[in-house]
């Protein structure tokens, strides 16, 4: 299993809205690269939601329920690729984006270098990073 960082901006889709709905289809990824790492994905592989616009911190871990499968709401062959995830929980603290542009490990990483990047790949220590910050053992 891979781990993933999901952005989206809480005023359209947030963390607290996939907690409340339950479950959710991660759609709207249109950059090719982001596609691509969403296209790599496996059911069971963690995701962790980051909240961009005025928060910038990630807030809560998810789990994907899907491999991801052609955008239903999109005609056929088309190139865009959804996911269906679960929440887990949120974090007890949010992760900022200070935070971890300060960590020397995500230096190189596509989340602090292609900022735009809504679907990034994280590495187990960068994962273990966020959850050790986000007050998770």
């Amino acid at each position: 299993m891979t781990d993933y960082l999901f952005k989206t901006e809480p005023s359209e889709y947030s963390f607290a809205d996939l907690v409340a709905k339950g479950a959710g289809v991660w759609d709207g990824v249109r950059n090719p690269v982001a596609l691509k790492n969403l296209r790599e994905m496996a059911k069971g592989d963690r995701v962790f939601v980051y909240h961009t616009g005025s928060e910038k911190a990630v807030v809560g871990v998810a789990r994907a329920t899907s491999g991801a499968y052609p955008d239903p709401k999109q005609p056929s062959g088309t190139k865009l690729f959804v996911i269906d995830l679960s929440p887990v929980r949120a974090l007890t603290r949010p992760v900022s984006l200070a935070a971890l542009k300060a960590e020397p490990q995500f230096a190189s990483s596509p989340l602090v270098r292609q900022g735009r990047l809504s679907v990034v790949g994280l590495t187990a220590p960068q994962s273990a990073f966020i959850l050790k910050v986000g007050g998770d053992k």
